[in-house]
């Protein structure tokens, strides 16, 4: 049997882990109100262990060279693993401290994991090619573990009835296959000076204007999306009365839908003027979000959610890709380390200010993103405006030297 390419043992050990996490992250929430946990409860515990993360990521980036990056992962899969056994023999046992501190670390393991994957392929390959297969693999195994746990709950299978718990116990059995092909993955060499190389990016980005602009504008629109939909599963069972597999299979379809439209709306539906872009992709969720807070009514904060979810993946060409693209290669990695800290801090921030207003009306959960919005399309404009400049200067600078 021909012997899997190492790249491609990590992409399988990504697509296990993927399952995993799309079936458990979808009902932690449930599973957590589930052992009485009240809906400020929820969202505090997941913003802090959000917030764990932001140090964590910023540790490894820090400390943790490429040459011991695959036995790092690896360390932190198996700490996962176990951490998922504990939360699953902490049911119905009201150890809320226990079950605090393994949350937590779960988040906190899961976002290490998820951003050290494409370094880890990196010391192997690096493409273009690579990196689009391994964001591939991420979405479409995620909805696949999504989809499992829609199928499944609520059943009765081989005389076993499948509730939030037993979900987790089939995230734990995915979880270890992505162990085991992680602990027989081959680790690729990694040059000396590769690892000397000192961490400069935030001297590079405090000397770019457009890049700190981007940067603000990336943690507030974080702030924004998680302020509405940072108790996603909650909104849609409490408030929305819809059943725990209803609510999974709605955001299964809306998801996928939305994956569609980011490929069809890069190939055929982007406009020539930026401006009209980001319009479409947050002037609409402005005002639909706005009317949701306004009217107070459950059918227009639906349509208000699934417009939201349908468009946040696509137009990221306009609203990301040139940021990103215009980093230097020699900051590429540090860069995207940088970029998780402070969406992961965004969302920290929204999930949190997510659970005060969830408490105080759903309405106020759309007002408040409303509000956040205005400075992130604010933002968005003036970072088209600082880019186009830049362009035209850059024309006459070469048009002066012919």
């Amino acid at each position: 049997m021909k012997k899997i390419k190492s790249e491609n043992q990590i992409l399988i050990m990504l697509a296990f882990f993927s399952v995993s996490m799309g079936l458990w992250e979808n009902f932690r929430q449930l599973w957590l109100q589930d052992n009485n946990f009240s809906v400020t409860n929820i969202s505090n515990i997941i913003s802090i262990g959000t917030l764990v993360s932001v140090f964590g990521i910023m540790f490894v980036g820090k400390y943790i060279k490429l040459k011991s990056l695959k036995a790092f992962v690896t360390l932190s899969l198996i700490v996962k693993f176990l951490n998922l056994l504990i939360l699953f023999n902490l049911k119905n046992t009201a150890n809320i401290f226990l079950i605090n501190f393994a949350i937590i670390v779960d988040i906190l393991t899961g976002y290490i994991i998820t951003t050290s994957i494409y370094p880890l392929i990196t010391t192997i390959i690096k493409n273009n090619t690579i990196y689009s297969k391994r964001k591939l693999t991420e979405y479409l195994f995620k909805d696949i573990g999504v989809l499992v746990g829609g199928v499944l709950i609520g059943k009765n299978v081989l005389g076993v009835f499948v509730d939030y718990n037993f979900c987790l116990y089939i995230s734990i059995i995915f979880l270890g296959l992505s162990i085991i092909f992680m602990m027989n993955m081959t680790a690729g060499k990694v040059d000396e000076y590769k690892e000397e190389k000192k961490f400069t990016i935030y001297k590079y980005i405090l000397k770019n204007k457009i890049q700190y602009i981007y940067v603000i504008y990336s943690f507030v629109g974080a702030i924004a999306f998680s302020t509405a939909l940072g108790l996603k599963m909650l909104t849609f069972t409490n408030y929305l009365n819809f059943t725990d597999s209803e609510a999974t299979n709605y955001l299964l379809i809306i998801g996928l839908i939305a994956d569609v439209i980011g490929i069809l709306a890069l190939r055929y539906f982007t406009p020539k003027n930026d401006y009209i872009t980001i319009t479409i992709k947050f002037g609409i969720r402005f005002i639909g979000y706005l009317i949701a807070f306004l009217s107070n009514n459950v059918v227009v904060t639906l349509v208000a959610i699934t417009w939201s979810i349908l468009i946040s993946k696509g137009y990221e060409n306009i609203c990301d890709g040139y940021y990103i693209n215009s980093v230097e290669n020699k900051y590429q990695l540090e860069f995207t380390n940088f970029r998780y800290i402070i969406k992961y801090l965004g969302e920290a921030v929204g999930i949190f200010l997510c659970g005060i207003m969830y408490e105080i009306g759903l309405r106020y959960m759309f007002g408040l993103s409303a509000f956040f919005l205005i400075f992130q399309i604010g933002l968005a404009y003036y970072l088209i405006y600082l880019r186009t400049n830049c362009k035209k200067e850059g024309i006459k600078q070469n048009e002066s030297r012919s």
